[in-house]
């Protein structure tokens, strides 16, 4: 019995190792990749340990930009994909708990039917809603502007069922002992709610910053200056049809420097990322 468990064991970590070996190691060609230059990534004579030309590839692709393709800089392509993705993880957060709390704890008519309204959009793909959206967008000049980037986008179904089953499980009576204390709905909501619910916040804001940092399709849509790019879409136009004019070792530090935000916050916030989720089933 004890033989059978230790060969599955090492059967299951087999297993992992293979697929982490399957996932990383593009992302390790990526990190090689940026440290040489071009001429060795184009003949396919790169070596499989790191080069000596890092320092001025990151700081070329950081403060200069490609020269061949005159593209803004990519540290200024991080920061408009920053305030986008932050935007929309707060925005959609902050949404999200109000008409959670909403649906919860305040009776008026037809709420159910508004949740269900609110829930039926996740059926609905973003193409189906993509031209009007642009269409408002455009009509209030909000083009080439943050908050073109992440109005159309803060608005969170998915954010909205994970609260709402959240708040479903706090126990009617700290309602009721907040109204005998003579608290108010906001004070119940500030006082009460938002300290219980800072995992499940966690868990979402990982979430959503991710998804709003790469952002490809809408962006792509409203932004016509190259000071307004973020760095997916960088990333994308980069990479040109002649492999002649791709300054690959540019391209590879940009896809390198594109996944450090991302991991960040998920090493940062795994606890309370993990503990949200397992909270929000229970």
């Amino acid at each position: 019995m004890v033989e059978n468990r230790r060969y599955r064991n090492l059967l299951a970590y087999l297993v992992l190792t293979v697929g982490v070996v399957i996932v990383a190691f593009p992302v390790y060609l990526a990190i090689l990749a940026s440290t040489f230059d071009a001429a060795t990534i184009i003949n396919g004579n790169m070596p499989l340990v790191p080069g000596d030309q890092a320092a001025e590839n990151y700081y070329r692709t950081i403060f200069v930009g490609a020269s061949r393709t005159s593209r803004e800089p990519v540290g200024l392509m991080m920061m408009n994909s920053f305030i986008m993705a932050i935007g929309i993880a707060v925005g959609k957060i902050v949404i999200s708990i109000l008409s959670a709390f909403a649906v919860v704890y305040f009776r008026f008519p037809l709420r159910m039917t508004a949740f269900w309204v609110i829930f039926i959009t996740l059926m609905l793909p973003v193409e189906v809603r993509i031209y009007p959206t642009y269409k408002i967008v455009a009509d209030l000049g909000l083009l080439d502007t943050y908050t073109g980037l992440i109005l159309p986008l803060i608005a969170s179904a998915t954010g909205t069922l994970l609260f709402r089953q959240f708040f479903m499980t706090i126990p009617d009576e700290l309602l009721e002992a907040s109204k005998i204390d003579g608290a108010g709905p906001f004070r119940f909501f500030k006082d009460t709610l938002l300290p219980l619910s800072l995992t499940t916040i966690a868990a979402l804001f990982v979430i959503q910053f991710i998804y709003g940092w790469n952002q490809y399709l809408w962006p792509l849509l409203i932004t016509t200056k190259s000071s307004m790019q973020t760095i997916v879409i960088g990333i994308k136009k980069m990479i040109t049809t002649q492999d002649a004019l791709t300054e690959w070792q540019i391209a590879m530090t940009t896809a390198v420097l594109a996944m450090v935000p991302p991991v960040l916050v998920v090493v940062f916030m795994q606890r309370l990322f993990v503990k949200g989720l397992v909270e929000t089933e229970k």
